[in-house]
């Protein structure tokens, strides 16, 4: 029996690894979204928000990775600069974590 630790939100219990992240993708839900939202200090999720998150879901459903940095910010049309505005921790760390992936490996 692994010991992962939980956390409890919206009335919903997500088993998350030692760095924070979804230890299940399939567990992913718009509770997991508002829990990272409020994790990563960001105040009000918006478009582009959501368009990073389902960009990095339909990669990671296509190809079973997170994409590289690079190919987010092309796909999405976003500056890598803006990303980090979106996501302050990091495409890797919070962009990542709120659309439910694995920890990147690699990921800083």
């Amino acid at each position: 029996m692994s010991n992962m630790p939980t956390v409890e939100f919206g009335g919903k219990s997500f088993t998350v690894d030692e760095d924070g992240f979804i230890d299940d993708y399939t567990n992913w839900s718009e509770e997991w979204v508002q829990y990272v939202k409020k994790e990563e200090g960001i105040d009000e999720l918006n478009d582009e928000h959501k368009k990073v998150v389902e960009v990095l879901r339909e990669y990671y459903e296509k190809n079973g990775i997170a994409p590289m940095v690079r190919v987010l910010s092309k796909v999405t049309g976003f500056k890598l600069k803006h990303i980090y505005e979106l996501f302050p921790s990091g495409p890797g760390k919070g962009a990542c974590k709120m659309a439910g992936l694995p920890k990147p490996t690699g990921c800083v």
